[in-house]
Parts: C-alpha cells; structure tokens; sequence
C-alpha cells in the first residue's frame, strides 16, 4: 500500500504524484496486489469521478484532538479478472473538509500553517483504514515528509497490535530538500513522546524534523537513483541530513525512477501531430513546426528548439539559465513551459520581450502541452542545483529531445555525455553556457545529431529495469521482520 500526499492523475505539483501513479501502475499490471491512499484534496474530488464510501465514518484521535475522517475509493474498481483486462492499483481516499477541502495541496502562496497537523492526520487516518484495504500481512510504502510519520505511529501507537504488527515499512526519499521541519512544539500536535525528540530521531538542529524521524523507524529507506544515493550520504549533498542517511547503512538504497512508455512513445502517442519513431523520424518535422506555430514562432528549419517542462523555482537551475553568458543569443528558439516563482516567472518575460523571435514563456502547465513539447524539441534544459531523479530528461529522450544536463543525481544516472546528451559538473553559468553550445554545434551536424537522436530514443527507461530492486527491497524487510536491529 503506498500513502503518499499527491498522486497523478488526481492532484498533483510536481514529479512524485507521476513516480507513484506510475510505480503502483506497473506493480498493480504484474499482478501484485497494489493500492494507493491519498487525500480527498478539492482538487481530487474533482478528478476522481464516482466514488464510493468504505465503511462508515471514523474518528482519528491525535495529540489532544479527536476529529472524523471517511475513507472514500475511486468506482468502479478494475482487478484485472476479466479476460484481456490489465488490473490497476485501488485508489482510496482520505477525508476531513476542514483539513483538505482547500484550494492547494500544500498551500496557496506559501505552505500552509498547519501542515503539521494535516499530515499527521492523514497518517494517522490511513493506520486506522488499514484493516478496511487488506486482510492480512502488508508492505506500507510511505512517500516523502507528509507520511513519514506513519512509520512512526506504527511503531509506537501501534506497538503489540495484533494486525499491524504485520505491517513491514518502506519509506521512499523522493526530496530530501523538503523534510517537514516544525519547532519542537509540534511534538505534542501531532501526538509524539518528548523522548523521541532525541538527535537520533526526530530533533534536527533544534526543530522537529519528520523526515529523520520516519527513516529512523523505517525498515528500508530508498531514493530514487543510485548517484543521488551516493550525494545523500555526504555533507555537501545530504541537506543537513547525511549522518542519518549513513546511520541507516545498507537499509538505504538508490533506485532509478521508470515511466509509462506506453502513454511517452512518439510511435503511438495520440496527444502529438504526426507520430514517428527512430526508423522513421520525418513525423517530427511535422511537430516541430505545428509547436512553432502554436507559440508564433517562426517556421525555422535550420535552427534548434530549446525547451524546458518544470516548476519555475531556482533548484531547477533557472540562474544558469538567466545569467548574462549569451544563452538566448545563439542562433536557436526557447520555449519554457511551467509555473512557479514570480521573480523566475518575470524575468522569462523579459526575456520573451527582449528577444520575441526567439523566446517563448506559458505557466498553463498541462500533460497535453508537455506531450507536444517533447514531439517538437530537439534540446532539453535541465541545468540543475540538485535533481533526485528526474522523468523528463527521460520523456525527451523517448522523443528525440537530447538535453543539457548537470550531472547529478538521477541526470548522471540516466543521460550519457555526448551519447545522448550534454552533460556539465559545475553548478556554474559559463560550464552550463558551454554545453548548450556544444548541443547547437551538434545540432548543426545533422549525421551526427541524427545520431544521437536514434540512441536516445533507443533507450528503456520503464518500471521493469527498477521494478526487481523494488521486489528485492520489499523481500528484505519482509524476512528481516520487526523490529529488525
């Protein structure tokens, strides 16, 4: 069962709402049984269609507070026993309108004060709704901050409890840039002894930190690529956390996120204008201009299209972009798709206005949008502060698009310099300058760019190559038991 506090295609910010969607997806298809709980945000109500209540409403007591909660799952349910039918993951929901009946997610222009309070109730509501998903023995596969507590409650609340101390734990590290700090106060909100503000548990430099407090009761700990595996474990790259991570030994592990290559394949994909593949590439000349086109750019044909699918925040190397190295005077067009932080979103448009033959800026972020992009691209921008993992280098890839990428994380893990893609070390606007020109000399040998393009889009980023380290990781804390050390 994973909890997790977004999940495509419900409601969902950024990458994790995908990894998960698409994780359970390939388990739920290789016949594992699989379900996801979320909550019932207003935005997830509004996508889920016809749901359908599980039990009757019940209370959730944490801290000093008793408050109810309903257990909602998505109707009507595919389990795969027709002939021909592909099973999918069972989708519940948690709710309780005065915690998720909200506009945002985490927030509205900032995250919201009670986020503590929010999430401990999630996962304290999802440990009381176990015995409604499964009958028996379980992994629970907790994603990030917003559910890290759960391990927690199951180790303490939930100590000797006859069904859930058939529960194994996973905890997977999606950002450990966000790791849910809150002063020490927090502890009596969401229902924690003072004994474990401790510093090998949840105390953090004087806050209370609910990421360190989850990894320390989880039996594994992963994220998600092996080099950011790596970059964790040191000072520079471990967010005030790498002692924690090097604690957990081999109970952490690095494992490569995957994508749905049946919904991101250009040779089937019905989103794009003309399809094509590695064989047969002439399909993406057609994209190519129906993408100028819906952005008014001129119908260049001798020229690169730059493009970058993210959140406009500075962890995606949004600087490098904007410094003044004479990245938007080279001899190519720049689309920029996303939203994000008004300062980021303010200076693309001064870029659009300084250069309006040449740069494009749209915050209507949409799946649609991302599939036409990728179809129409040639260069991908992902010069990056740090980057877990990453999907869309390896969407772009599948499509053609070779990027210009920091090698870090699950970018070093899955783009190879000069094979199929620009690949620089430094976190530094000349390096990251250096290598989009190289791609444009690049682009400007076509053989060679041609290339490059048929390895990209020859490459296999789906969930089997990750799927078996998942099994091997949930095998593992299943035969460890608990408590396991």
């Amino acid at each position: 069962m994973h909890l997790v506090a977004e999940l495509a295609p419900f409601a969902r910010t950024g990458g994790l709402g995908e990894a998960v969607n698409s994780l359970a997806t390939f388990q739920a298809a290789e016949r594992m049984s699989t379900s996801v709980v979320m909550p019932l945000y207003k935005k997830a109500r509004a996508n889920a269609g016809a749901l359908e209540p599980v039990g009757e409403p019940f209370m959730v007591y944490v801290g000093f507070r008793g408050e109810m909660a309903q257990l909602f799952r998505q109707a009507p349910s595919n389990d795969g026993t027709e002939p021909g039918e592909i099973p999918r993951p069972a989708v519940y929901f948690i709710h309780n309108a005065h915690y998720f009946d909200r506009d945002g997610i985490y927030g509205e222009g900032g995250d919201y004060p009670d986020n503590n309070r929010r999430f401990a109730f999630f996962s304290a509501a999802a440990l009381v709704a176990l015995p409604r998903i499964a009958s028996g023995p379980l992994i629970l596969h907790s994603h990030d901050w917003h559910t890290a507590l759960a391990t927690i409650y199951l180790r303490t609340w939930y100590a000797g409890h006859p069904f859930h101390q058939q529960v194994s734990t996973v905890l997977s590290v999606h950002n450990a840039g966000y790791q849910g700090h809150f002063p020490p106060s927090t502890m009596a909100e969401i229902g924690l002894p003072w004994e474990l503000f401790n510093a090998d548990q949840l105390e953090w430099y004087g806050q209370t930190n609910l990421l360190k407090g989850g990894m320390s009761f989880a039996d594994a700990v992963t994220t998600v690529s092996r080099t950011h595996a790596n970059e964790l474990r040191t000072p520079g790259g471990g967010f005030g956390l790498h002692d924690a991570f090097l604690a957990l030994r081999d109970r952490f592990v690095g494992i490569v996120n995957g994508i749905d290559q049946r919904v991101w394949n250009p040779e089937t994909d019905a989103h794009i204008t003309a399809r094509y593949s590695s064989k047969d590439i002439s399909g993406k000349a057609v994209c190519r201009r129906a993408l100028q086109n819906a952005y008014g750019l001129p119908e260049r044909t001798g020229v690169p299209i730059f493009c970058m699918s993210a959140r406009l925040v500075a962890q995606k190397g949004l600087d490098l972009i904007l410094a003044d190295t004479g990245l938007f005077n080279l001899d190519a067009q720049f689309i920029f798709l996303g939203a994000g932080d008004k300062r980021y979103v303010d200076a693309f448009g001064r870029a659009r206005d300084r250069w309006p033959d040449k740069v494009r800026v749209d915050t209507a972020f949409s799946d649609v949008k991302e599939h036409h992009l990728m179809a129409g691209a040639d260069i991908l921008l992902m010069p990056c502060q740090y980057e877990p993992c990453g999907l869309t280098q390896m969407r772009a890839q599948r499509y053609g698009v070779l990027p210009v990428a920091r090698a870090i994380g699950g970018l070093a893990d899955t783009v190879d310099d000069g094979i199929t893609g620009f690949l620089f070390e430094d976190y530094d606007a000349g390096a990251f300058a250096r290598a989009a020109t190289r791609a444009v000399r690049q682009y400007g040998e076509q053989r060679g760019w041609m290339k490059m393009m048929k390895e990209a889009m020859s490459r296999d980023f789906a969930w089997e190559r990750s799927e078996e380290r998942y099994l091997s990781v949930y095998r593992g804390v299943l035969a460890a038991g608990w408590p396991h050390r």
